[in-house]
């Protein structure tokens, strides 16, 4: 037979030890009795009060562990997208890598035209206006526009796909 006063203070230090209040302590004390009961009922237990302090102890780390959890839930998936994407859309090393094992070959084919081809060519993949590239060159719009087809038709015109 159990001590109930001993072993009731004895159980509130354990959860206190675990970082729980005096209501919490007192909760997972009831809880752990009912499940000394309801283990009882099934096989004898040698020592009531070992199984309550293990009990009690493996309930305190338990609520401990469940709202540590529930504190990062407290943020819905829009707010963390608004703080920062969930997932890095960066590209991976391996497409880097490709990314500039092509842009090499695409250099060393387009070494086959004039410099100036070159560069007009990359301005356009970068982004810019066909009258952005004119002003820089001093060129037409015409002029660029026939810069940009002779590298596409060098590019189309090699043997293996880029």
């Amino acid at each position: 037979m159990i001590r109930p006063v001993a072993c009731f203070a004895r159980l509130v230090k354990v959860c206190r030890r675990r970082g729980r209040s005096r209501q919490d302590a007192e909760d997972l004390i009831q809880e752990a009795l009912l499940r000394l009961e309801e283990y009882c009922r099934v096989a004898t237990v040698r020592n009531r009060e070992a199984f309550l302090v293990r009990a009690v102890s493996n309930l305190a780390i338990n609520q401990h562990r469940h709202e540590r959890v529930r504190n990062y839930a407290d943020e819905t998936l829009e707010e963390l997208e608004e703080s920062g994407p969930l997932v890095d859309t960066a590209p991976g090393p391996d497409r880097v890598i490709a990314a500039e094992q092509r842009l090499k070959q695409i250099q060393e084919t387009l070494d086959a035209v004039s410099t100036r081809t070159r560069e007009i060519y990359f301005a356009h993949r970068a982004g810019y206006r066909y009258d952005e590239i004119a002003s820089v060159f001093g060129i037409t719009v015409k002029t660029v526009e026939k810069h940009i087809a002779r590298a596409v038709l060098l590019l189309m015109n090699r043997r293996d796909p880029l």
